[in-house]
């Protein structure tokens, strides 16, 4: 399966659970549900996934988080914040850098409509 569909199931997953839940509740509520429901769909998820940064000879274990990896292809960034600002699209093209992924996507459940609190971030390698 591509990124791309990859990306429009968990659109139409994340939409689902906004409906369902509304805006308001803490990021690993929408994390909690979004992993049920991808696991549910047959694809393969990791949530909280540690992985190391590697700087020179310097290997730092556990450097940083993925909230969400899917089929080992598309990095989810879950957030429950007024707006995204520059800081929370850099994290997630970084999280793709260090993992050589192409797709990411910024999931603001905060958005009254889920569609506008919905950012692709595309790592161009």
């Amino acid at each position: 399966m591509t990124e791309n569909e990859l990306s429009k199931i968990v659109f139409e997953t994340g939409l689902k659970i906004h409906k369902k839940l509304g805006a308001g509740l803490f990021e690993h509520v929408y994390e909690e549900c979004l992993f049920y429901e991808l696991i549910k769909a047959g694809l393969f998820v990791e949530k909280q996934k540690l992985l190391p940064i590697v700087y020179e000879e310097l290997k730092i274990e556990n450097a940083f988080r993925l909230n969400i990896i899917v089929e080992n292809k598309l990095i989810l960034e879950i957030k429950t914040v007024d707006y995204i600002n520059p800081t929370h699209k850099a994290q997630l093209l970084t999280y793709l850098k260090m993992t050589n992924c192409k797709l990411g996507l910024l999931l603001n459940f905060q958005s009254d409509v889920f569609k506008n609190g919905v950012t692709r971030i595309v790592n161009f390698l």
